[in-house]
């Protein structure tokens, strides 16, 4: 039988438990390591550049925009009060915003545009502004996966060149993936009472279809694809470093 939570990674609600499942830890890791990729393949590594780099992100995705789409619906079913998720969205995304600013003046002031378009698509985005036209699987795989790659590499190589376009395909269909799984498993976790039926298999064996049943293989899937993505961050790291 499925534990009934939101998410495979949702801790039991409460307390500095809430807080921890706010983060979406193993996804905003995921989304992290695609801002060290960016970085790792421009023509120059710079290890304290990507450190600011992966802050503002952890600010607007990580927090931010987790604080944001909790507002929306509370699909995490937290309890943090109203008031906490809005200090924390807008201090957050305003946060990684000054960072943004701060390194487009001191580098290349084209990272300005690369800060706007952050900031609309963690607002718009999470809270389904105009009528939801950027809540989507194409604009998730775009925002969530590619942005942070050009972002990244933008930053260091002041242009962007195949590689780092290449890199974005990468990581908006790698996002794509993620998406394509992770959207039935919420389904059925969070909107899902009960599942019946069977599977009958040619030995003449059957066994009784469940919730756990519909979300066991995807979830081992995206672990599995988490683990991989950051492994190939750490691995272009120790290249770069090394």
């Amino acid at each position: 039988m499925m534990e009934a939570r939101p998410a495979f990674y949702a801790l039991t609600p409460g307390g500095w438990r809430d807080y921890v499942t706010l983060l979406h830890p193993p996804y905003t890791l995921w989304h992290l390591s695609y801002v060290v990729i960016g970085a790792a393949l421009a023509p120059h590594f710079d290890a304290g550049l990507l450190g600011w780099t992966l802050l503002a992100f952890f600010l607007a995705l990580g927090v931010g925009a987790h604080a944001l789409d909790e507002l929306n619906g509370r699909p995490l079913e937290t309890r943090i009060p109203r008031r906490v998720l809005i200090v924390l969205a807008i201090a957050s995304t305003a946060g990684a915003a000054a960072i943004g600013v701060a390194i487009a003046i001191e580098r290349d002031l084209w990272l300005l545009a690369f800060v706007a378009a952050g900031c609309v698509l963690v607002v718009a985005y999470n809270l389904e502004l105009f009528g939801g036209a950027l809540h989507s699987d194409l604009w998730f795989a775009l925002g969530w996966g590619a942005f942070p790659v050009l972002t990244a590499y933008f930053a260091s190589a002041h242009t962007l060149r195949g590689e780092a376009l290449l890199a974005a395909a990468f990581a908006a269909l790698y996002s794509a993936a993620q998406r394509s799984l992770s959207t039935p498993v919420r389904d059925v976790r969070r909107r899902v009472r009960t599942v019946t039926g069977s599977i009958e298999r040619v030995d003449g064996s059957v066994e009784a279809i469940e919730p756990g049943t519909l979300v066991r293989g995807p979830e081992r899937a995206l672990i599995l694809l988490n683990a991989a993505v950051v492994a190939l961050a750490l691995a272009l790291v120790v290249l770069r470093v090394t």
